[in-house]
């Protein structure tokens, strides 16, 4: 099972995250969507979960504040991040159980192994800011183990 890992488009698709996500199967984003035309157009590539993050409006029906899920055998949990204040891995792994951890907010793309935890932020997608260079990440979830790649785009 590969799974796109996105977050922080802030009202931008990259045609970049169209190529970098021909082959995933769904899409996990991890909030600051900036509005309904992303969704739609990851929609396109497939099936797509999307969380709210801290410039999104937490009305929005399309958006949750948080995903849990068990994904071909693992439990994958998805945030924003800012929920914790400044998100670190070991700050969101001491709030959440789940064996994979997905985040934004920092725009800092960051692939952290804690024993047979994994906790990602594929980065800032959107418009480039703080000169960090625009990103997103693959899940990958074979055998019920995890692993993730991140994608500069």
């Amino acid at each position: 099972m590969r799974v796109g890992l996105i977050s922080d488009t802030h009202g931008l698709v990259r045609p970049e995250v169209l190529l970098a996500f021909e082959t995933v199967e769904r899409i996990l984003h991890a909030g600051d969507v900036g509005g309904g035309d992303v969704l739609a157009i990851l929609a396109r590539v497939a099936p797509v979960e999307a969380v709210f993050g801290n410039v999104d409006m937490p009305g929005d029906p399309r958006l949750s504040e948080h995903f849990y899920e068990r994904i071909a055998g693992v439990s994958v949990h998805v945030s924003h991040g800012h929920e914790v204040g400044s998100p670190t891995p070991a700050r969101l792994l001491a709030r959440y159980d789940a064996d994979v951890l997905v985040y934004g907010h920092t725009h800092k793309p960051l692939v952290h192994r804690a024993g047979a935890r994994l906790v990602v932020n594929p980065g800032a997608a959107g418009p480039r800011r703080f000169d960090i260079q625009p990103s997103v990440a693959i899940l990958t979830i074979q055998g019920g183990k995890a692993e993730a790649e991140l994608i500069q785009l």
